[in-house]
């Protein structure tokens, strides 16, 4: 297989979806892979013979290593490894219980590690590849009501720094996307009700709108592919301009 092979993991709806609809639009073999089967399936509808489909629970840590080998087993490499799923929760600090905290830490911190430490084992082997982790604006400032959501981005940050200095030597790239306030419907939960918010969100970000999940697709596009082959270990907001709005 001369295509490349991209693993984009929350890939069945919002920036997953549109990262691996502008892969697939590239010509790269793009495995989605989520928990809901149906919306991965209607996801390979949509985007055509290119996408693939796995269904898979990146929460059952000791399953991965056998869910990466059966990826290569089938399609030979991995090029790609797009870190995207995670879990939001927006609740006042005082609220959050133990557990939801380590919910949120468990979805959106250990399973990338895992899921990464595992594809890399092939990725060392063949000399090359890219890891792009997906973070949030809750990493770059200050955001109320998303403590667990904050930390484990900004967990996702240092750890894209930490493997870029470690996995760069073995030509891996590992670099990161820090989406702004993009139109999902992850942000249409977290702003929609909450008019303040949704105000105070769109004047500091100096573009005045929200952003598009293709903006983020754009972005790993780019990272993936060879003009970008001097990067590593750098965090990119996608957010126009809102990590540095007044």
């Amino acid at each position: 297989m001369n295509n490349k092979v991209a693993i984009v993991t929350g890939g069945g709806g919002g920036i997953g979806l549109a990262i691996a609809k502008t892969f697939v639009q590239h010509n790269i073999h793009t495995i989605i892979i989520g928990r809901n089967q149906e919306k991965l399936q209607a996801a390979c509808e949509q985007l055509g013979p290119l996408c693939h489909a796995l269904s898979q629970d990146l929460g059952d840590l000791s399953s991965l290593p056998a869910l990466v080998k059966k990826i290569i087993d089938t399609y030979g490499r991995i090029d790609i490894l797009v870190n995207n799923a995670g879990i939001h929760q927006k609740k006042d600090f005082m609220e959050v219980t133990d557990e939801e905290f380590q919910r949120v830490l468990y979805t959106n911190v250990s399973a990338i590690f895992s899921l990464s430490r595992e594809v890399v084992r092939y990725m060392e082997q063949a000399g090359s590849g890219v890891i792009i982790n997906i973070s949030s604006m809750a990493a770059q400032y200050g955001i109320p009501k998303v403590i667990a959501y904050t930390a484990s981005k900004s967990a996702i940050e240092g750890m894209t720094r930490a493997m870029a200095v470690e996995l760069s030597p073995k030509g891996i790239r590992v670099n990161c996307i820090a989406p702004g306030f993009i139109a999902t419907d992850m942000s249409e939960k977290a702003l929609n009700g909450d008019a303040a918010r949704k105000q105070k969100v769109l004047s500091r970000t100096p573009m005045g709108r929200l952003g598009d999940p293709a903006d983020i697709g754009d972005a790993a596009l780019f990272l993936a592919l060879e003009g970008a082959k001097y990067l590593t270990g750098v965090v990119l907001p996608v957010d126009g301009g809102n990590s540095i709005g007044f």
